[in-house]
């Protein structure tokens, strides 16, 4: 037993991951990081949540869930950003957890952000296909039903929209991460200067009365959640920490980053305060617009609040700009996926050809991997079933980088370098960063624990059946 034990823990020597990884180019910069960071962060959610979630759980309070969960998101960002600045490998979470706390562990922390980005590529694709098809039907272009939706969804075999663009950004990474920067650079400007259009159009059609009570009173919804007081404030911190996770996007292509002791810290805690800063102020404005209680099953809350205060125009160049914005969201998910499974397969973990780059010294193997299954999950299995193992997963993976800042603060300056950034108030704030993860974690529902603890169990057959098997580290402690 003792035997095993050791061989769940044995942990990988940073200075392997520093020559694997060396064959990445590394060229991206601080602004490169902030694109990224703010395309993944703020998207779709930015143009449906602070609507949906007001009418939903919280009221005008929906801006104090918003900036609970960013002070949630910022602790973990702090740990991520010391943990990125002294390990700048690819896989982020990953390979920092194989590295401090060993391969068993690292395989749980991977396999959690594993279900974040094979589910968001094909939901970010789906929200991608729904409102291009709102845009152009309009003009007469109807999609029917079968190339509309998912298979057994309404008649549908294929949602082919989305389809074709997890193929386009497929191709766009597969030319190189240059090539994509500056295609992220100009769509993250673009999505930016629509929702600054939107807030400065907004603030002209905002009525006082709409923000009173800023916190209603509290009452449980028909299907068990809460509305209102602090406990619907607490349901939509967990349905609104969605927005945020994006910054892990950054992190897992720190491989690929320009003097990544200065880059990372900034690349990932400049691009959340951006982010925080929209969605703070789109809360404000879009309740003050209308009664939150108009939101209800709104599926697109500002193009319907323009309209409805007599902004036709701006509402449809806001939505046609959000429809292209959401293309960064897919670019972040596909390259910070990529990169994980890359790593999964440089140690041997999934098969080997997943850790192999091309002539180009790209992992275009893993790029078209991530688009297949993409496009499967997207094709064959309801969102709303899926979408919950996004935040489950990626909290739980959180937790483990919290944790994490103890076990390599012991390591800087010995076998790890020290780094340009460390998180501020320690001891204190990396236990407040596991606590916050964990409580939103417990604030999600009970089916979303449920398919998380499914999609473990899956990860822990893969592991035993495969993964412990045939791991380079694994191997390479045998010969010693």
């Amino acid at each position: 037993m003792g035997k095993f034990l050791k061989r769940l823990l044995l942990k990988e020597d940073p200075k392997v991951y520093q020559v694997k990884d060396a064959h990445l180019s590394r060229v991206l910069t601080v602004k490169d990081f902030l694109a990224l960071g703010v395309g993944t962060i703020v998207s779709t959610s930015i143009f449906t949540l602070p609507g949906v979630v007001a009418a939903t759980h919280a009221g005008p309070a929906v801006v104090i869930s918003f900036l609970l969960a960013a002070v949630v998101a910022g602790l973990v960002a702090f740990a991520y950003a010391e943990m990125a600045s002294v390990m700048p490998f690819a896989g982020s979470a990953y390979s920092w957890i194989n590295v401090i706390f060993g391969e068993f562990f690292a395989w749980i922390a991977g396999w959690a952000l594993l279900a974040e980005y094979f589910i968001a590529v094909a939901f970010v694709a789906s929200g991608i296909s729904a409102n291009f098809r709102g845009l152009v039907e309009p003009l007469g272009v109807n999609f029917p039903k079968q190339l509309a939706n998912a298979f057994g969804t309404e008649g549908g075999i294929i949602d082919l929209v989305a389809m074709v663009v997890v193929l386009l950004v497929a191709i766009l990474l597969s030319r190189g991460i240059s090539g994509v920067a500056r295609v992220e650079n100009i769509l993250v400007i673009l999505k930016v200067l629509a929702i600054i259009l939107f807030v400065i159009v907004g603030m002209t059609a905002l009525h006082k009365a709409n923000y009173f009570p800023f916190v209603p009173k509290y009452h449980q919804n028909a299907d068990g959640s809460a509305f209102g007081g602090w406990q619907g404030i607490y349901a939509g911190i967990s349905a609104i920490f969605l927005s945020y996770i994006g910054f892990d996007s950054i992190a897992a292509n720190s491989a690929e980053a320009k003097d990544p002791q200065k880059t990372m810290p900034r690349g990932i805690l400049g691009s959340l305060l951006i982010a925080v800063v929209l969605f703070v102020v789109v809360s404000l404005v879009i309740v003050g617009m209308f009664k939150y209680t108009n939101y209800a099953n709104n599926a697109e809350p500002i193009g319907w609040a323009l309209r409805q205060s007599g902004h036709p125009i701006v509402a449809t160049v806001v939505q046609t700009i959000a429809v292209v914005g959401m293309f960064t969201a897919l670019i972040g998910m596909m390259l910070a996926g990529s990169r994980l499974i890359y790593s999964f397969g440089r140690d041997g973990m999934l098969p080997k050809w997943l850790g192999k780059l091309n002539k180009d010294k790209l992992p275009n193997n893993v790029t078209l991997t991530l688009a297949t299954i993409g496009i499967i999950i997207g094709a064959l299995f309801p969102f709303a079933f899926l979408a919950q193992l996004i935040s489950a997963g990626t909290l739980i993976a959180f937790m483990f980088v919290a944790v994490g800042i103890y076990a390599l603060r012991a390591r800087e300056g010995k076998d790890l370098p020290k780094p340009s950034f460390k998180m501020p108030f320690y001891p204190v704030l990396p236990a407040l960063a596991f606590l916050g993860a964990f409580g939103v974690f417990w604030g999600l529902g009970n089916d979303a624990k449920l398919y998380a603890l499914l999609w473990f169990l899956i990860g822990l057959i893969i592991y035993f059946a495969y993964g412990i098997r045939n791991s380079y580290l694994g191997k390479k402690s045998k010969e010693k």
